[in-house]
């Protein structure tokens, strides 16, 4: 069994077949349209591609499916007629692309077409048999939902074998990336260091008290101000941990600061002073010391481990999730080791190492486990999630700010460019496979 970082490798895909892929069907709505248009004797054809009909029915459904899709995400549906038009056009884009992808022998078997409805009833939080019941009861057949699961799979395997092929990166482009990179990190977050003075205000001090520390604090602003030595002073008033060695807190990135202290030193020059600051602790005094660009590029790693069931004729959907979801409350219950459960039960080769999937950085998973993953804090389990491969229980070990060198910078800079080219690249290919096409329109669809 292939590893984790190996087998989620990410694949830049069209984000309108990946969206398709989980809105397929359109079952809410098939129904009202199928009768619809049945008795209305309006299920003519309106357009041919090649020698693929296009009918007013197909039309309706994917009109159907694409508001579904707008009201998903929170989008103003266009008028009516413009749909109509926006989804005969994809339609025949599409039946273009599957007439090119039967001449090159794209083809899906009939354990793709299985896997894929497993997830689709995943994703719904059914099960299989459920997801059926409900496409018979909306109007759609199981033939035609996985007749779409199908075509969608074939246009996503024709898409994976002609697109990224096409996408060049010249060495000038990563230059010039790599040099917005490191000019954006060493503005956004540079290594400064602080001295620090603490007066601190105990939190039990009366009105009067803080009142006297006040103006201690601004004493000491004075005294510093006048040209004491900011060491001096420091060992002579603060109450920081820093106080014997004279204030200085380290040269350190800007955000492993107190967000307090950046934001009153962030319009400081070298050597200048901060405004008193009041915080929870006290008054502070901050000097800014020394500041100076990040030159070395660093990237966020991961280290997560996950449990992951793969699903079957055997495990639906549905119960795979039922027994993350029991491990989970095990675990966090202090009844079950994540480790020791995922020895016993996950189907990953991760399994005899504890699920433990070691440090990663962005980019190695697909996105769906690792839009999951980073939104989880450091010890947090997420809940049962589905991906392409099955459903995972993943829990969040440790993050690091790593050092990368330059052929690795390249390599990830590399990559954002060709995800930033993918979908424009995509749609020349796509406009390419429909001038190949032969399309004839017919009677407007209504």
């Amino acid at each position: 069994m292939l590893t984790m970082p190996n087998f989620l490798q990410r694949t830049a895909l069209c984000s309108c077949l990946l969206l398709a892929l989980l809105t397929l069907t359109g079952l809410g709505a098939n129904a009202q349209t199928n009768s619809a248009a049945a008795s209305s004797g309006r299920n003519f054809i309106v357009a041919v591609v090649d020698t693929a009909p296009i009918t007013n029915l197909d039309v309706q459904r994917r009109v159907a499916q694409m508001r579904q899709q707008m009201t998903a995400q929170a989008r103003s549906a266009s008028t009516p007629a413009s749909l109509m038009r926006e989804a005969l056009e994809r339609l025949i884009d599409e039946k273009a692309q599957l007439q090119f992808a039967k001449e090159t022998g794209v083809d899906v078997d009939a354990a793709a077409v299985e896997q894929a409805e497993q997830r689709l009833a995943a994703q719904s939080q059914i099960t299989v048999d459920e997801l059926h019941k409900k496409a018979k009861a909306e109007g759609t057949s199981i033939t035609q939902l996985r007749q779409d699961l199908r075509d969608q799979l074939t246009l996503q395997r024709l898409a994976e074998r002609n697109v990224p092929a096409r996408i060049k990166i010249s060495d000038v482009e990563i230059a010039q990336a790599m040099q917005e990179r490191q000019t954006q990190s060493a503005n956004t977050n540079p290594t400064v260091e602080l001295g620090h003075i603490l007066i601190a205000v105990p939190e039990t001090a009366s009105p009067a008290q803080v009142a006297a520390l006040q103006a201690k604090a601004d004493s000491t602003l004075a005294r510093l101000k006048k040209g004491e030595s900011f060491a001096a002073v420091a060992k002579d008033v603060s109450e920081g941990a820093e106080r014997d060695k004279g204030g200085l807190m380290g040269a350190r990135p800007a955000d492993r600061y107190p967000s307090l202290f950046v934001d009153a030193t962030q319009k400081l020059a070298v050597g200048e002073l901060s405004n008193i600051v009041r915080s929870g602790a006290g008054f502070h005094i901050l000097k800014l010391v020394s500041k100076q660009g990040n030159a070395v590029a660093t990237i966020t790693e991961t280290r997560a481990r996950h449990i992951l069931l793969r699903l079957s004729s055997q495990l639906s959907p549905a119960a795979a999730r039922a027994q993350l979801a029991g491990y989970k409350r095990q675990i966090e219950a202090g009844k079950a080791d994540f480790a020791k459960l995922a020895q016993e039960h996950s189907q990953d080769a991760s399994g005899p190492n504890g699920g433990d999937l070691g440090w990663v950085a962005p980019g190695m998973f697909v996105p769906e486990f690792e839009t999951v993953m980073n939104a989880l804090k450091i010890g947090e389990i997420a809940d049962p999630m589905v991906s392409r491969f099955g459903v995972h229980l993943i829990q969040v070990l440790a993050r690091r700010e790593a050092p990368i060198t330059e052929r690795e910078l390249r390599e990830l800079v590399r990559n954002k460019l060709r995800d930033s080219k993918y979908e424009e690249t995509y749609q020349i290919w796509a406009q390419e496979m429909r001038g190949r096409a032969y399309v004839e329109y017919r009677d407007a669809p209504q």
